[in-house]
């Protein structure tokens, strides 16, 4: 792979291009390449803690009426799995991965949990290469933007709630759920959960669990009603 390629994709220039390199190695890469050096989960570890350190100063100064609560629930929606591997997404992280035959070929949930480590090991790998204010910068362009959405939008809340809200705001009626189905062998249930205002079914949502079924239910009858 040409990782001066990636870096330049990134916007990135590194002193050190091994850092890259192991940040976008997974784990699962080195079980079928013996000469692989390392794999990106130490470079996780500390971009973790650098992230939140960031984002939390980001807000705290962008923010500075907001009491310690709405901060920390902005924060959990800025950083979330589904955040971060939306934005690695849209760097093109994904196709710069080094993984398994297997890794590779798997997609949904398990991608985004992958991409969204990968992008914490990025912020370690820069930490270490050039400092905390390289990750500050490289976070202002991707990652902060996307906060005026999320308070705006108030994604900060679960999608459970925020349906909730907009239920009772439009209609004057708390939204009920309903278990419609459940499949699957024991230790890999799947339940289809459907989302009622009133006896109108809105939408259904599918998890490994009712409460992840609700979720989901909440985010279709969101994304249905436009609310």
């Amino acid at each position: 792979m040409d990782f001066h390629a990636h870096a330049s994709k990134l916007g990135l220039t590194f002193k050190n291009l091994d850092l890259l390199e192991e940040a976008l190695t997974h784990r699962s890469f080195l079980n079928e390449n013996k000469s692989a050096k390392a794999h990106n989960e130490r470079l996780e570890f500390l971009g973790d803690a650098v992230l939140e350190l960031a984002t939390t100063h980001f807000l705290f100064t962008a923010y500075p009426t907001k009491p310690e609560g709405d901060l920390t629930a902005y924060r959990a929606a800025l950083v979330n799995t589904n955040s971060l591997a939306e934005t690695a997404e849209k760097l093109g992280i994904n196709d710069m991965l080094l993984l398994s035959k297997g890794e590779r070929r798997d997609t949904g949930r398990a991608r985004q949990i992958i991409l969204a480590n990968a992008f914490e090991a990025l912020l370690g790998a820069l930490y270490l290469d050039q400092g905390y204010e390289a990750v500050d910068a490289f976070l202002e362009m991707h990652l902060y933007p996307k906060t005026g959405e999320i308070v705006e939008k108030r994604l900060w809340q679960d999608a459970k709630s925020r349906f909730q809200e907009a239920a009772q705001e439009h209609h004057s009626i708390t939204p009920t759920y309903k278990t419609i189905r459940e499949d699957g062998p024991d230790h890999d249930r799947h339940f289809t959960v459907g989302v009622y205002i009133g006896n109108e079914e809105i939408a259904r949502g599918v998890g490994k669990s009712k409460q992840e079924a609700e979720q989901a239910a909440a985010q279709a009858a969101l994304d249905k009603s436009g609310w």
